[in-house]
């Protein structure tokens, strides 16, 4: 492992509880059956394997929790975990229903791994656990044109403050043209909206230098502009722990899950290229969490973007990306 491929520590490296923080990992891959996934990561990590229905696995025995191993199929998970009776006409029908559904899938939806929120410490295992399944045959996004596979990691809040929370929301919405350049989002995703860009007024609002609100003017904010799970940086199941009440008024999507966490979804998974790793999305998260923490450079920074935001020519015609690489987040 070269020196670009070690894993950063983040600026905040506890937790609201004063613990080591923790990382969720999905990883969506193909070209292996649900069983040998499944099989491959309880051997490398020394788990007991049970069945949920018969698209998903759950895996026993870590003390950060159960991971999950699954087709990323929702109606189809819940048609696994029931019981045909192939002598009435119903249970006949909604197991053909089924039949059709898990062949259209086949080779389309991707099989995803998710693990329990992981201590920083352990994400070393995760990028060798990323190598081992490589080297078993899976395949990630770009080894089709219809394979639309992501990498979402989950990192948790350092504090449920409105100010660290905000700092992050502006690093991120600043940077998103860098980010986005950097992930080379893959064509199939951008195509099916997995992670639409958050509208050009929100963007102006939240990295407006004077935007320091309250947690509730912060949630209800997002609700406004993004009452959706496509972002690229989706808030929805932070702001869900955070205020139920008030996220449930504005979606019921059962999607959402309630977690004290960000969820960054925009990382393709070509988990199959040998120069491939977690290293590579999670060392720019790193980077936008610096911006963040460095209150003086983090207002600089929103300052030269407005700025840029409110000047098309300046915008066209500079190199934002290359600025931001050079400048404000430069470690």
């Amino acid at each position: 492992m070269n020196r670009e491929q070690i894993l950063k520590m983040p600026p905040w490296r506890t937790n609201p509880q004063g613990k080591i923080r923790r990382v969720g990992i999905e990883l969506e891959m193909s070209a292996l059956s649900l069983d040998q996934l499944a099989t491959i990561v309880a051997d490398f990590l020394g788990l007991q394997i049970t069945s949920d229905g018969r698209y998903a696995r759950i895996l026993h025995g870590d003390e950060a929790g159960d991971w999950l191993v699954e087709i990323d199929f929702n109606l189809l998970k819940k048609m696994g975990r029931k019981i045909h009776d192939s002598d009435t006409f119903e249970g006949g029908l909604e197991s053909s229903v089924e039949e059709v559904l898990a062949w259209a899938a086949e080779g389309v939806v991707p099989l995803e791994i998710v693990s329990p929120p992981l201590p920083l410490d352990r994400l070393p295992q995760v990028e060798d656990l990323i190598a081992e399944l490589r080297t078993r045959g899976a395949k990630g996004t770009s080894d089709h044109i219809i394979y639309a596979f992501g990498m979402q990691l989950n990192p948790e809040v350092p504090a449920e403050d409105p100010a660290i929370v905000t700092a992050i929301l502006k690093a991120f919405l600043c940077c998103y043209d860098w980010i986005t350049d950097r992930v080379a989002v893959d064509l199939t995703r951008r195509i099916t909206s997995y992670a639409d860009p958050f509208p050009n007024d929100y963007v102006l609002k939240v990295t407006h230098p004077d935007y320091h609100p309250d947690m509730r003017t912060l949630i209800d904010d997002y609700l406004r502009y993004n009452p959706t799970r496509n972002r690229a940086l989706d808030m929805l199941p932070l702001f869900l722990h955070l205020d139920e009440k008030r996220v449930r008024s504005v979606t019921a999507d059962e999607l959402i899950k309630a977690r004290p966490a960000f969820h960054y979804r925009l990382p393709n998974c070509d988990i199959h290229k040998p120069d491939w790793g977690l290293y590579l999305s999670w060392n720019d998260w790193v980077r936008i969490e610096d911006l963040a923490a460095d209150t003086d450079r983090l207002n600089a920074c929103c300052k030269r973007f407005q700025k840029l935001q409110h000047n098309p020519l300046r915008r066209w015609f500079g190199n934002w990306r290359k600025e931001l690489d050079t400048r404000w987040l430069a470690s």
